[in-house]
Order: structure tokens, then sequence, then C-alpha cells
């Protein structure tokens, strides 16, 4: 018989109000453990309010936050060593060097001579920076920073990883060893990772995906869920004269050397297909992309997106 997985976060009715402004608004949402968790919202959402009130860096008004089965109001302390933190924005010494903002980050749990050097080597080795220990962060790239951004977050096995916005910016090189990692993590240690991205074909891969609009939880679901819920399908016809496509009745866009056409799930293409043969005789059917669902829920699109 399967285990289901537990819930190793649960939000409930979580509030958080600055002025005028209701950042938070009576969100519920539940991660569990494993799972590659994404957060989804423009700027202002609620994202960074939500994450910085787990993290213990900012009251709630109401609601409650349960991370590994404590609560935050009674055990704050215990959840911040559960939780391993990428902030958006690097958060190391840049006049430092690699080992020593490393070893001071070490130090805050706890871990100091062979266990600091085990886990130093460890991290080294997963996020190839074994190179960089004796380099000011501050004559780093960014590729470089970010990932020992990660090895700081990971240097006390935290339960779960929280990345904001981890891949901004970054290099595809970089951003392949950053994904990499975090499959490994997963697979290795079964790990939990929330997600926050602009880039949707990393939403795309998630397990399960929340989207925020305005603090409130708009939608919700596995990404093929959402797809299912939210968009249609999508037939690229190539080859073909645009007034035959016209001729359709269904609407369709134009592409570089194509024609895209909408419909609204798989059996209305599958009819439309049967009943042009001669139409389609080159093309290919996807269904609505992660960006189509974004665009659907809230009207709005993610800075920075990518269709995935």
């Amino acid at each position: 018989m399967t285990t289901m997985p537990n819930n190793v976060i649960e939000i409930s009715h979580l509030s958080k109000r600055f002025g005028d402004i209701q950042a938070v608004d009576d969100l519920s949402f539940r991660v569990k453990e494993g799972e590659l968790f994404a957060f989804l919202g423009i700027n202002g959402a609620g994202k960074s309010t939500t994450i910085n009130i787990m993290c213990g860096q900012l009251s709630k008004d109401k609601g409650s936050v349960n991370i590994s089965g404590m609560d935050l109001d009674n055990c704050p302390d215990d959840i911040k060593r559960c939780l391993g933190v990428v902030f958006q924005n690097s958060v190391l010494d840049k006049d430092l060097t690699v080992l020593d903002n490393l070893r001071s980050r070490a130090a805050l749990y706890g871990i100091y001579g062979t266990a600091f050097r085990r886990r130093l080597s460890e991290l080294a080795e997963l996020l190839e920076f074994g190179d960089l220990l004796k380099r000011s962060v501050g004559k780093l790239s960014g590729g470089q920073r970010r990932r020992i951004d990660i090895a700081r977050a990971l240097l006390h096995d935290p339960k779960v990883l929280i990345l904001d916005e981890p891949t901004t910016g970054l290099d595809p090189q970089t951003r392949r060893l950053l994904w990499d990692v975090v499959a490994e993590l997963r697979r290795g240690e079964n790990m939990t990772v929330f997600l926050t991205t602009h880039y949707m074909e990393e939403a795309a891969d998630a397990d399960f995906v929340v989207i925020l609009d305005g603090g409130k939880l708009a939608a919700d679901g596995t990404p093929l869920e959402l797809k299912n819920r939210y968009t249609g399908d999508f037939i690229t016809l190539y080859g073909v004269d645009e007034r035959r496509v016209e001729a359709l009745g269904v609407p369709y866009e134009a592409l570089r050397d194509a024609y895209r056409v909408s419909v609204a799930n798989t059996a209305e293409a599958t009819k439309l297909i049967v009943e042009n043969p001669e139409l389609f005789c080159d093309y290919e059917i996807a269904k609505g992309k992660m960006d189509d669902v974004f665009l659907a829920v809230t009207g709005k699109k993610l800075t920075g997106a990518t269709r995935a």
C-alpha cells in the first residue's frame, strides 16, 4: 500500500495588513513533504509577505502557520532550523571570502570543526564551488554568488528549502546546475522545495502550484489540472493558407511561419482534424501553457515569463 506524504507546511486563514493595503488575505494552502511547490504571483501579490511570516521575520495579523508539525507561535526558533532560504537578493557579506561567509553562518547553527569541514566538502562538491573558497564574495560572478547563497541555505540540512526567484538573471549553465542540485536534494534527502519564480517553465515542472492575486488564493492544483481548467488546446498548422485557417471559424493567431489555432479541449481538436483532413497535413497539438493559465486566472502576465 502506498503511503501518502505528510503535509510539511500548513497555512490556514493567514492575513497581514500594512495600513490600507491587505497584503495577505485569508490565505490557506498545504505543501506536501518532498514536493516541488510553486508559489506564483506578480510583484505585490503577497508572496514575499507570506514567506517572511513563515520565516519568522514578520508578524501575522491572523491565521496559523504550521511547519514540520510545529506551530509558528509556539516554536519559532525550531521552525527556523527547519528552513533554508535563498533570498532573491544575496545576503552574503561581499567583503568576506566564501569560506568565511559559510563558516560564520554555520556557527549560528552550532556547526564547527570537523562537522563544518565535512558539510562544506559535501556542498562544495554538490554545487561545484571548491575552487572559490578563498575568493571574496564581492569578486564572484552572479552565478557563482548564487551557488554560495544556496550552500549557505543548506548548511544545516533543512527540511524545507525556500527559493525566492532563485534563477533570475542567471546564465543557462548555472540555472541547469541549480535545478540539478534541487533534483538531487529531493531524490536523495526527500527535501521539500518551496519556489517563487517568474519563469513559467520552472512552474510547469512543479508538483503543485498556488497562484496568488491581491493577497488571495486565486487558483491551485497540479500544472496539468490548471491547464485543463483554465486553458484549451492549441493546434499549430504549417504550410497552409490563412484563408483556409480563417474558414475553420475558430480563434487563431499568425506565427512567423505557421498559424496557431485555439480550441476548448482535445476532443474539439480531434473533431476539427477529422472534419478537415486535407488541411491538417503538417501540424502540432499541445495543451495550453502555464503562462496561459496565469493570464486566465489573474488577467496579468508575470514579468519575465516564458512559455512552458
